[in-house]
């Protein structure tokens, strides 16, 4: 989802509660906080040699890992205000993807991609997934494009990576 998606999508629904899915089922606490939005601008060089640059917007959520706070939540509306206040001293980056980054005791520190949302009374919940690496030089390396489900085929020393 691009930046001036997820822009839209909380305009969208300003009085819903926001809530993040980061895996089925799980859910970033009802209380965190959004602690940093940053424009990202990625250059980066594969191992074939391929150079490559790219730019994103990344949205950092904190829950205080000394407890809930119950009179903190927040909506669409208040999501959208922080996004604001950012973009008046640093213009977002609209045409970028969003990505949402965020960890946990029980859950690893991972920007994740927006991949949904639906509606669940008055919240406005946003599915997160991951995004698997690979091979960005396969083509120069030798390694197939289609890659078989069988774990044995990606066994270490079996050329699957």
């Amino acid at each position: 989802m691009q930046t001036a998606d997820f822009i839209q999508l909380l305009e969208t629904y300003p009085k819903r509660n926001l809530s993040f899915e980061y895996a089925p089922g799980k859910y970033v606490r009802a209380d965190y906080h959004v602690t940093e939005v940053k424009n990202v601008l990625i250059e980066a060089t594969d191992c074939g040699g391929r150079q490559d640059s790219w730019k994103e917007t990344v949205v950092q959520l904190w829950a205080n890992p000394e407890g809930e706070e119950p009179n903190h939540r927040l909506t669409s509306s208040k999501v959208l205000d922080i996004l604001k206040r950012v973009s008046s001293l640093q213009p977002l980056m609209k045409n970028t993807p969003v990505k949402i980054e965020y960890g946990d005791r029980d859950f690893h520190t991972a920007q994740l991609n927006i991949t949904g949302h639906r509606l669940e009374n008055n919240h406005l919940i946003v599915s997160l997934g991951v995004e698997h690496t690979t091979c960005k030089a396969k083509d120069r390396c030798g390694i197939p494009e289609v890659v078989g489900n069988n774990a044995q085929e990606c066994a270490p020393g079996s050329g699957c990576c």
